[in-house]
């Protein structure tokens, strides 16, 4: 199955509704994860721990190293809870309708957006940590897509920078939400979601219809289909060691205990080898 960028950009008519339908996901806790693990693992600080004035050539590499990417950020829920704990973040993504939400929603942080295809990273410096939460990288469907994206990450972060991702893994499409439908009412928007897990290509389709209300009452249909891929240790472990990278945790993201067969979602940190 080839990869395209229409996969990367299937949030059109989904980014006017996403953060009402995703408002069950634990975006404080995934956030307080990040910054633990940054502080555990990583090497950038907020800006208070820092500060900002100094101008000389170490204070400019320390800004560098300071720097947070958050990539596949959407509408940018995680990339301004982190500008709010301190840190010194830009978001990227490759659907211009999730940025502009993203911006309609910075309330005056002055957070940078930039649109940009994961797999083809063109950043203005080295930064200090990568982020990218909530199954971006599943997107990835081809081996060459997850090579391109790793490493481009590893090229711009700072030596004893980290990466710090997570993705859903065969096992969760083939057993849990493989060959199902959902489907949820809301005053303002309903929605069916339909999923078909390819196997042989370890590829699920989502298979998205919105009923989204407008200003007269009636409501609109749009579809969409999206397209993610299973990820492995296995694939993980490939990607670090191909991209100069070294896994300093890799687990379970729901229980954080380690990965098992039956592991639905993988939260791993990699460090760039110095």
């Amino acid at each position: 199955m080839n990869s395209d960028n229409t996969e990367l950009n299937s949030y059109s008519a989904f980014a006017d509704v996403y953060d009402e339908l995703m408002n069950d996901v634990p975006y404080d806790a995934w956030t307080e994860r990040i910054d633990r693990d940054i502080r555990r693992f990583g090497i950038s600080k907020t800006k208070s721990e820092y500060g900002e004035d100094a101008q000389d050539e170490e204070a400019l590499l320390e800004s560098e190293r300071n720097l947070v990417a958050d990539i596949g950020c959407g509408t940018g829920v995680i990339t301004r809870k982190l500008f709010d704990m301190g840190y010194d973040v830009f978001g990227i993504d490759y659907s211009p309708e999730m940025l502009s939400r993203a911006m309609d929603s910075d309330e005056d942080r002055g957070i940078m957006y930039l649109n940009q295809d994961m797999r083809e990273l063109d950043l203005y410096s080295t930064i200090g940590t990568a982020v990218s939460i909530c199954d971006s990288i599943n997107y990835l469907l081809e081996d060459e897509d997850l090579d391109d994206a790793f490493e481009g990450i590893s090229k711009f972060l700072y030596p004893g920078g980290i990466f710090i991702f997570d993705c859903n893994t065969s096992y969760k499409y083939r057993e849990s939400i493989g060959e199902s439908t959902i489907a949820e009412s809301g005053e303002d928007v309903s929605f069916i979601w339909e999923n078909y897990y390819d196997e042989e290509e370890n590829v699920n389709e989502y298979d998205l219809t919105l009923f989204i209300k407008r200003e007269d009452g009636l409501y609109e249909r749009a579809e969409e289909t999206h397209l993610q891929r299973g990820i492995e240790v296995s694939d993980i472990e490939r990607l670090a060691d191909r991209c100069g990278l070294e896994i300093v945790l890799m687990v379970d993201s729901d229980t954080e205990e380690e990965v098992r067969e039956e592991t639905e979602r993988i939260y791993a940190v990699l460090r760039k080898k110095n």
